[in-house]
């Protein structure tokens, strides 16, 4: 009897976790979709009205696209093993890295070169719109992470969840300059990203499991 009740447990516990995994590999899915759409959105309104900041954001969701592929790979995995979590975490940690520099190099070299950047409703419109999403996004992995206990799901939560960080930034750039026009506050924008963007790259790589 105690073993027939240690197998029904076990089996529910596996059935559960197959359900977690299920629900974590669709909201990466989705994650994957919207970046992706999203980077296209932000990225050709960036070149068309030349902003930095919106072209960063664009990038950003590039990055987070492929954070998103990280995870699926992590999640459709037939095991969940320790080394592959790690792995996992490396990557996501490396792409935020990535973004980082890129952001920096940018945006640094707009303020040097006083590149004005034109007003772009499109970006201000996207940047409201993920404000709005993301946050429900990264709420709803974190979830999953936390009964997964998945380090690297919890740090793409953060990484989703820095994106709505991101769209706000991006937003306060652009109705500054669309409003006052302050051309610096574009680039100005994209940089303050970059200190919370490396941190989060850091302690992600390191396999810091409260990232």
């Amino acid at each position: 009897m105690g073993n027939s009740l240690v197998t029904d447990m076990a089996s529910v516990l596996g059935s559960d976790i197959a359900s977690l995994t299920h629900a974590g590999r669709r909201l990466e899915y989705f994650t994957v979709g919207w970046n992706l759409t999203e980077a296209a959105v932000a990225i050709g309104a960036g070149l068309f009205a030349g902003s930095i900041a919106l072209i960063g954001f664009g990038v950003d969701s590039l990055i987070e696209s492929l954070s998103g592929g990280i995870l699926l790979w992590r999640l459709c995995a037939s095991d969940a093993s320790e080394r592959r979590e790690q792995l996992a975490l490396k990557l996501v940690g490396t792409s935020f890295l990535v973004l980082g520099g890129y952001v920096a190099v940018d945006a640094g070299a707009s303020l040097v070169s006083r590149e004005r950047a034109n007003a772009s409703v499109i970006g201000i419109v996207l940047s409201v719109v993920s404000l709005m999403v993301m946050p429900l996004l990264a709420r709803a992995k974190r979830r999953v992470a936390a009964r997964l206990n998945s380090p690297a799901l919890r740090a793409d939560s953060r990484q989703t969840e820095f994106c709505a960080y991101l769209s706000a930034i991006l937003l306060g750039g652009l109705l500054l300059n669309a409003l006052l026009g302050w051309w610096w506050s574009d680039p100005v924008a994209a940089l303050v990203m970059v200190p919370f963007i490396t941190k989060e790259g850091i302690d992600a790589f390191r396999g810091d499991r409260c990232a």
